[in-house]
């Protein structure tokens, strides 16, 4: 996320496109079975030259630092946290509008499941109206390679003509980095992730959305799940955001359901324990805990396991973009990875391996080679968060966040084998 128009960024190439979402529109939304179902955009912010694992791997630096705090009691180290990488902006993101106040004005937000901080102002300013109400707490958050700090406010959220919660908590951005094109952030993460973020209040949490929509009885059940499309191309919206429940018209068989892991520090946040195998018998990650993160771009495993991985495939580290490479050659022999979670093997296809081939030069990469979308997570195995199933794995399967009963649910889609890429 860009701190500025620092010189070691004189070659960016932009490609920010923010699909049929757009900032002044009203949110196209449909209730039905008490369900809440927000369209969702992909946007593509793509700048090159290894930008888009070092933005994820300081957002898991971060995330890790923020853990750690909690866990410790030691205070949050911001300069730790985010450390000296540069990367510019979001890299992939996925983007829904909201409407905040009364009248409503709509911002475009971010879907995070890795924070519960809701907040406005980055792009498009907070607008006070009669349902604003000022709290006595400034509010701050950073994300590893971009932050916003502010006032809290409590305030009418409408997420479509008529279907509105009152007394919301949403910040208002005084100053933030690194959220260029949009207007700020939709969290939808745990609870209390939003702790240390207010002050003088530092010992209180915020309701999330999910949290306000359940307690308000617009939603049945307390839990909100993600459906995305994989594309080579960024013309059309692409993902739901359901609350309430799930959308069965998204997903194909059943919903397999995983335990919260209680293995710290992926435990804070919506963890889980899985193993990765490549083929029918190559151990890559044995059974341990990591996060599932719609934040996250990549697919990243642990240092040891990217080896194994890439030991497994020929890959070579590609120097321009930051990810591994294959010849097509190798992509030809490339087999799945299967990912087997609560006893129930998930297998993303050589095809969702990789990166968008119509996309390679986007992120600094040759039009003519292949790279893989699973990455280096920056530390070894056995530290309690060793892996995230970031949007490149999401996009294949239907994905259900279910706070009540402290789990995860994965399902298959149709296009969980399309050939997209």
């Amino acid at each position: 996320m860009s701190r500025g128009s620092s010189a070691s960024f004189f070659s960016v190439l932009l490609l920010v496109l923010t699909l049929a979402v757009t900032a002044h529109a009203t949110p196209v939304v449909q209730v039905r079975d008490n369900l809440v179902r927000l369209p969702m955009a992909k946007r593509f912010n793509l700048t090159g030259s290894g930008s888009l694992l070092a933005r994820d791997q300081a957002r898991l630096r971060n995330l890790r630092a923020r853990a750690n705090a909690k866990l410790t009691g030691v205070p949050f180290d911001v300069d730790a946290a985010v450390g000296s990488v540069s990367a510019d902006n979001q890299a992939v993101d996925y983007v829904v509008n909201v409407g905040v106040g009364t009248p409503a004005t709509t911002y475009s937000l971010l879907v995070d499941t890795g924070s519960s901080n809701t907040w406005v102002g980055a792009g498009k300013a907070y607008v006070r109206t009669s349902s604003s109400k000022q709290t006595s707490d400034r509010v701050a958050v950073t994300y590893g390679s971009g932050d916003f700090s502010g006032t809290e406010f409590t305030d009418t959220v409408t997420l479509g003509s008529g279907l509105t919660v009152t007394g919301q908590g949403i910040g208002a951005a005084s100053r933030s980095d690194g959220f260029d094109g949009v207007d700020g952030i939709l969290g939808i993460g745990p609870t209390d992730l939003t702790l240390d973020t207010l002050s003088p209040d530092t010992r209180s949490t915020i309701p999330t959305i999910t949290d306000t929509l359940f307690s308000q009885g617009v939603i049945p059940a307390h839990e909100v799940s993600v459906s995305f499309e994989p594309t080579d191309s960024p013309e059309i919206v692409n993902g739901e955001l359901t609350f309430g429940g799930t959308d069965s018209s998204k997903f194909e068989g059943s919903i397999t359901f995983a335990p919260l892991t209680r293995t710290s520090p992926a435990s804070e946040f919506f963890g889980i324990d899985q193993s990765i195998t490549y083929g029918t018998s190559t151990s890559i990650l044995s059974t341990t805990a990591g996060i599932v993160d719609t934040g996250t771009t990549l697919t990243l495993i642990a240092t040891d396991a990217l080896q194994k991985y890439q030991r497994a495939t020929g890959a070579v580290a590609d120097r321009n973009t930051g990810l591994l490479r294959l010849t097509t050659a190798q992509f030809e022999k490339l087999q799945s990875l299967f990912f087997t979670i609560n006893g129930v093997k998930f297998e993303l296809t050589p095809n969702a391996q990789i990166w968008p081939r119509a996309l390679n030069t986007a992120i600094g990469g040759n039009a003519n080679s292949v790279y893989l979308i699973v990455g280096d997570l920056g530390t070894p195995s056995g530290e309690g968060l060793d892996f995230i199933n970031g949007m490149t794995f999401l996009e294949r399967f239907y994905a259900v966040f279910d706070s009540a009963n402290s789990r995860v649910g994965f399902a298959t889609t149709q296009f969980t084998t399309a050939t997209t890429n």
